[in-house]
């Protein structure tokens, strides 16, 4: 029934599309789908990387292109499955759930990013010309009835400007066609080994419905199987001072007035499961013979649950968790596109709104037990904090967090382009996004004392409610000019502006008994931070208020939800947000020599950058942006009348002063400006075809080091000698974490004709060599001064080969396929995590979905 009502509303829904705001896409017009699915991989896909159409191999740019017809082969339907088939992509999964993954190309990755209030991401992800790249993970579109994706690698800074540093990911979906109706129905069933069932219903429909106005709608279910087990456990905390009480159901005092839980409410089998449903919708009008308006607009709703990380401590695809978890995703996006002529120019307009909201909920029980075990001296967190009732009494330690994002983004860009047969060509434009976030993580103990909560959020122990604010502007250009009939220069530049704010509250809550002076403080017993850093209507922060005997009233919460404002800055009675802007240069020199028609030469330098920001503290100045700058050349061959394509390119770039996150005093997140670091590189793209057979092969190598010791405090010089006690968190030379030294994946596909069908059988071969799952080798740790090195506690992402195998025969108008994916049952990871900053005693694994085996069928009309 779930099934049915899901499909029936992803159907609905992409027919009544067309009622919301405008939305944005630009593109080339597509083939029709019988046309598209059978365009061959040699080189011949139409992308518009910049900005304008152009063949695979006459871009004289890094650039790997996935077709419809390579989507449908591979089966691929979400981030992790085309990322498999990108060998410069590398991705952190921030717990492993569809949406949170950060995306990483050629090396460039510190790890530690991600966090709501931290840096951007250094990789673009745009949805057709939409930027729809955020913090805490990317937008993870189901990839269906998609033209192609396209993966730029390197700095993209002049024509994608900010984010776009290190590469940009565009998904570019199938435009409304007036050349005929059709469509299509697909489906899908699959067992996961160890797991559950799990499937998938896929439907889109073309419908002219005059000679210049055509419709497009896609609709879409998916149900992917659980396969992590939250497995039957307990946790024992110490007891304090005065014996604890039973505050939850599966609460046991124990005789030494300790307590003991177990998580029998949410034992389950096959834990992890996730739908999706959604729908898109576009409607392409043909004004005259010159001018287009493209509006459309897409929802999706992602909802899974339970833990995408298993704890090799419990056992193979194993968890013990202690509260609910869960994390529903959903977003829409709306846009506008109108693309006509001026005389002999290109001129587009886009204009897209993007709205995305998230609720997760956590389990923290892994935060209790490694605090328990840290302050086991006293009597464990029921000596140290004060984790008590009303009453007075000491309550089960344990937490669960909840969070909600709302993420909003506006983007507008206007742009020409001169005949791309002149000889001297431009492309040039204005840009223009904001993007807000409104954070709420709320860290609860149920049953704690009002008193020792924040103020007003009985039950909460820490509370974060900030919102947040990007703003870009930029004018950027490129322009080309043909020296010779086989040489060409481009050289282009973007001119940028960055504003970025930050306001609300972050903390802890304070006792307001005795005019905010009885003791203790809140539940953690801090006396410096969260309520207590509020400000006043004198425009003093309410800790030093009571310390001169100043007014000790407040000011309203600048944000909604807030107890008051601690993140922010005094100002004419009121308090605004902290800013971070700043305004700078990036560049693309790119020189294409060919020599004769199927090679073409090319050499490249560009660069990148990634805005700065805001740290949360007041005493932790803000970041700077951080700059790649790329050192590039390459090769794009087509051989035997385009039967053999090999692609390649090498490459350095110098990464200046990266940002890195990490968990600095006191368990806050803290942004600062590292070392430089130098990434040397090497990339292939392959295609043969020998009649029936078809063979693909890709891959990377990637060597990225720092330049320079990155230190546990700011230091200038790196040496980390200044200050006394800022000792190397990484020395000199240490690999950049996260991405694999090298990846390679590899496909054979034989078709061959058996009476009314094609009959094929198809390989894809993957391998990934191991990677550092962090970059620090030494901190101190909190509470005990002692020096841990975390990378070891985390342990490395170990190397793995995976392969996946499909039988399958296509009719005129219908198609069946048996596959087998993970065909070994390889337990690849693809991530690694923990709890929190000084959870080194539970590190998680997100593996690869395990061995499934399935059906497709699916009919065209």
């Amino acid at each position: 029934m779930l099934f049915g009502r899901r499909l029936a509303v992803s159907a609905l829904l992409a027919s009544a599309a067309l009622a919301a705001t405008p939305a944005l896409a630009q593109d080339a017009p597509p083939a029709p789908d019988s046309q598209a699915n059978n365009q061959p991989d040699n080189g011949d896909i139409v992308i518009t990387a910049l900005k304008r159409s152009e063949t695979l191999q006459n871009v004289p740019i890094s650039v790997q292109a996935l077709s419809t017809k390579k989507l449908d082969e591979l089966n691929i339907s979400n981030f992790q499955d085309y990322v498999a088939s990108l060998p410069s992509v590398s991705f952190q999964a921030l717990g492993g759930t569809p949406g949170t993954n950060v995306v990483y190309m050629r090396g460039v990755a510190s790890g530690g990013d991600g966090n709501h209030s931290g840096s951007l991401p250094s990789v673009g992800v745009y949805l057709d010309e939409q930027p729809v790249t955020t913090i805490g993970g990317n937008l993870d579109v189901h990839i269906y009835d998609i033209a192609r994706i396209e993966s730029l690698s390197g700095p993209q800074g002049t024509l994608y400007g900010a984010s776009s540093e290190a590469g940009t990911i565009r998904i570019i979906t199938n435009k409304p066609d007036t050349s005929g109706t059709y469509g299509r129905v697909d489906l899908e069933g699959n067992k996961v080994s160890k797991g559950g069932w799990g499937g998938k219903a896929e439907g889109m429909i073309n419908l002219p419905l005059s000679s210049n106005i055509a419709f497009r709608a896609s609709g879409y279910y998916e149900k992917d199987a659980g396969f992590i087990d939250n497995v039957p456990g307990t946790r024992s905390f110490l007891a304090g001072a005065s014996p604890a009480v039973a505050s939850q159901p599966n609460d046991t005092i124990r005789p030494d007035g300790g307590i003991t839980v177990n998580n029998n409410a949410f034992v389950k089998k096959d834990y992890n499961d996730t739908e999706i449903w959604g729908g898109r919708a576009a409607l392409k009008v043909d004004l005259d013979s010159n001018w287009t308006i493209t509006p459309s607009f897409l929802y999706q709703d992602t909802r899974s649950h339970g833990s995408y990380g298993f704890d090799p401590k419990v056992g193979d695809l194993q968890v013990q968790h202690f509260y609910p978890e869960y994390r529903r995703d959903k977003f829409w996006q709306a846009g506008l596109t109108i693309e006509g002529k001026v005389g002999n120019w290109d001129v587009t307009y886009a204009a897209a709104y993007l709205d995305r909201k998230d609720l997760q909920s956590s389990d923290y029980t892994d935060y209790a037990e490694a605090y328990d075990n840290l302050y086991s001296s006293v009597g464990g967190l029921a000596g140290y904090f004060y984790y008590q009732d009303n009453a007075g009494n000491t309550i089960d330690p344990r937490q669960r967090v909840v969070g909600t994002d709302h993420f909003k983004k506006m983007s507008q860009e206007f742009r020409v382009a001169s005949p791309s047969t002149d000889r001297f060509r431009i492309v040039a434009g204005a840009f223009y996004q904001r993007q807000s976030n409104f954070i709420h993580q709320d860290y609860q103990i149920p049953g704690l004392a009002t008193d020792l909560s924040v103020n007003g959020w009985p039950g909460t122990l820490w509370l974060t409610q900030q919102h947040r604010v990007d703003k870009d502007y930029a004018m950027f250009g490129e322009a080309s000019y043909d020296i010779t009939p086989t040489l060409t220069l481009t050289a282009g530049g973007r001119a940028f502006i960055y504003d970025n704010t930050l306001i609300g509250f972050f903390g802890f809550g304070r006792n307001p008994g005795g005019g905010y002076t009885d003791s203790p403080y809140n539940g953690a017993g801090s006396s410096k931070t969260g309520f207590i850093q509020c400000f006043t209507t004198g425009g003093q922060r309410l800790r030093n208020a009571l310390a001169t005997g100043g007014a000790t009233t407040l000011l309203p919460p600048a944000v909604a939800g807030a107890p008051c404002t601690n993140l922010g800055v005094y100002s004419n009675g009121g308090v605004i947000p902290v800013e971070a802007s700043g305004q700078g240069v990036t560049y693309r020199f790119n020189l294409g020599w060919k020599p004769k028609p199927g090679l073409l030469f090319y050499g490249t330098v560009s660069r990148g950058f990634r805005p700065g920001g805001i740290n949360r503290r007041a005493d932790v100045a803000p970041y700077a942006a951080d700059f790649l700058t790329n050192y590039e050349l390459g090769a794009k061959t087509t051989w035997f009348g385009g039967k053999l394509r090999f692609n390649a390119a090498v490459y350095r770039q110098d990464w200046d002063k990266f940002q890195f996150s990490f968990l600095g005093q006191n368990s806050f997140t803290e942004i600062h400006n590292g070392p430089n670091a130098r990434i040397w590189g090497a990339e292939f793209d392959s295609a043969l075809t020998l009649g029936g057979l078809s063979l693909t092969a890709s891959g990377s190598y990637t060597d990225a080091k720092i330049t320079k010791n990155l230190c546990l405090g700011d230091d200038p010089t790196f040496t980390c000698t200044s200050p006394a006690g800022n000792m190397p968190s990484a020395l000199n030379g240490i690999r950049l974490p996260i991405t694999p030294k090298v990846k390679l994946n590899g496909t054979a596909r034989y078709t061959a004709p058996v009476g009314d069908a094609k009959v094929y059988g198809q390989a894809v071969v993957s391998y990934q060599s191991s990677a550092a799952s962090d970059i620090r080798t030494a901190i101190y740790e909190a509470g005990t001064g002692n020096v841990i090195n975390p990378a070891a506690l985390l342990g490395r992402l170990k190397a793995f080969t995976t392969a996946n195998f499909a039988l399958g025969a296509e009719f005129k108008n219908f198609n069946l396929e048996v596959f087998i994916e993970n065909a070994f049952d390889t337990r690849g990871q693809l991530s690694r995590f923990q709890e929190c900053g000084s959870c080194g005693q539970r590190p998680y694994i997100v593996p690869i979905r395990p061995q499934t085996v399935g059906v497709r069928v699916g009919s065209k009309f």
